[in-house]
């Protein structure tokens, strides 16, 4: 008779937990790469053509609100309550808003300072540990948010720069980039903000909609919404504009249009939204950082950028911490969800049955 431990060793074991998300880990690293790859087309057609900001945006935004439409179809399926489609346009409000700051912080920053102020979202952590948190661990988060401070300010003095970086002697003659300028911390309070609206954005999404079809449906809703709230604010920048920015033209450029409508907002999106549902990590989070860091020094080589190496090592270091620090409640919480689900697994029927489209 062949023992039970012969038979629980016959069967055929799942595969280890890390090797299962492997796949999924690298679509989220490609997809991110895609992304930041659209972001520095987006600056070098801006930077070359002098085109609006606002007017470039919502001409990416309007296409992309589209194709959400027709991929997602709110109008189907499950009639959406009042309390679900208030918030979501309220939200398209806040994405509209968080655009328009975040492409002037792209063009007057550059992209690494806009990239990485991104993640400044993770403010937000520190405001829920001081509302929901313990007080042990507001301490720790308040040391998380001085660090990203102490983090903004050497990006905003240039410490990523070959031309300021107090690291990089060698680089400062032999790059061929046009210099920049230090912009000092208010400057850098422009893609701060931005941040800080994209991390609200997200937040009323996640606490909109559950369920992951239902989230995916509402954020049809909010970038159908964020167009029309863009739409007054791209026509007054056609008709009044700036001095800076040739009035009323926008050139056109295939790959700055086709990468920011196709990975600026469709492909980033379901990769995150993957990332958060099966990876359980979020945008502002320091696994997060580290992929869009390596991703900026690929991109900063291949544009031959203005960039110190070193320095934005230390600075994405410095910021990392401060973000790991600002977000321990939420990554405590995160651990004691993945445990309950890898246990559960354990306890599920081996045969997976893929669930019925909704």
């Amino acid at each position: 008779m062949m023992s039970p431990n012969h038979l629980s060793d016959d069967r055929a074991s799942p595969p280890p937990h890390h090797f299962r998300h492997t796949p999924l880990q690298i679509i989220h690293v490609v997809a991110n790469f895609l992304r930041i790859w659209s972001i520095y087309s987006m600056f070098r057609y801006l930077s070359q053509t002098g085109a609006s900001v606002v007017l470039f945006l919502f001409a990416c935004l309007a296409p992309a609100a589209i194709l959400f439409l027709i991929l997602q179809k709110p109008w189907k399926g499950r009639p959406l309550s009042n309390t679900q489609v208030v918030p979501s346009i309220i939200n398209g409000f806040i994405t509209a808003l968080y655009l328009v700051l975040w492409g002037k912080g792209l063009k007057s920053c550059g992209p690494v300072r806009a990239i990485l102020g991104e993640y400044s979202g993770a403010v937000l952590g520190v405001l829920s540990g001081v509302l929901y948190g313990r007080r042990s661990n507001l301490w720790k988060k308040i040391g998380g948010l001085i660090a990203m401070s102490a983090s903004f300010y050497l990006l905003s003095e240039g410490w990523a720069t070959a031309t300021y970086s107090p690291f990089s002697w060698e680089d400062r003659e032999e790059s061929e980039a046009q210099k920049e300028h230090v912009l000092g911390l208010k400057h850098m309070l422009v893609p701060i903000i931005a941040g800080i609206l994209s991390a609200l954005r997200r937040v009323i999404a996640r606490r909109v909609s559950i369920k992951n079809q239902l989230k995916r449906r509402l954020h049809a809703l909010t970038i159908a919404s964020a167009t029309c709230f863009m739409f007054p604010i791209a026509m007054w920048d056609v008709i009044i504009g700036s001095p800076s920015e040739s009035n009323g033209k926008l050139p056109f450029s295939a790959w700055a249009f086709f990468s920011t409508i196709l990975f600026g907002n469709i492909v980033i999106f379901y990769a995150d939204s993957i990332a958060e549902e099966r990876l359980h990590m979020v945008f502002s989070s320091p696994r997060h950082l580290i992929a869009a860091s390596a991703c900026i020094i690929v991109m900063e080589i291949v544009y031959r950028m203005d960039f110190s190496l070193t320095g934005f090592v230390i600075c994405s270091l410095i910021l990392g911490f401060g973000i790991y620090e600002a977000t321990s409640l939420e990554r405590n919480r995160k651990d004691s969800t993945r445990k309950s689900d890898l246990l559960n697994e354990e306890f599920d029927n081996p045969i997976e049955m893929s669930s019925l489209p909704t």
